[in-house]
């Protein structure tokens, strides 16, 4: 990324406060923030805090159960072949990156549409994460 492009929220549109808000994105300076209306007070959560959570959750699903992962990944693309399932592998061990390149806009949409949900308190601390079927609640 260069230094030109400033770093964006990666789950914007996807988190939400307790009472079932979206939180709105603001930037400080180059800094992306999530905004959470704590009774008429904007508190202004770094981006950064609430996304390694999430990244840091869905890393951690994703080891559990990476096999699965991977032979689902193989069949949505048609390909079994060794070099496929090496750079499948590769990129689900660097999913940290996200915090760098961001999902792109119609990821994010598609996302939303599936159901996924971050849920965070007023400190900005995730509190469960909705999607695909699965309730992580507070990062069990």
């Amino acid at each position: 990324m260069s230094e030109m492009t400033p770093r964006r929220a990666v789950f914007e549109g996807l988190v939400f406060d307790e009472a079932g808000r979206p939180l709105e994105v603001v930037y400080l300076g180059d800094e992306p923030q999530y905004v959470i209306d704590d009774a008429g007070f904007r508190r202004h959560i770094d981006a950064a805090h609430i996304d390694r959570q999430v990244l840091a959750d869905m890393q951690a699903q994703i080891d559990e159960n990476k096999e699965a992962v991977e032979a689902g990944m193989l069949r949505m693309l048609g390909q079994d072949d060794l070099f496929t399932k090496a750079a499948i592998d590769s990129s689900l061990s660097r999913i940290d990156q996200l915090m760098q390149r961001g999902i792109p806009p119609e990821a994010r949409q598609w996302l939303g549409v599936m159901g996924f949900r971050v849920v965070v308190d007023i400190h900005g601390d995730v509190i469960k994460i909705e999607g695909g079927g699965i309730v992580d609640e507070g990062g069990e």
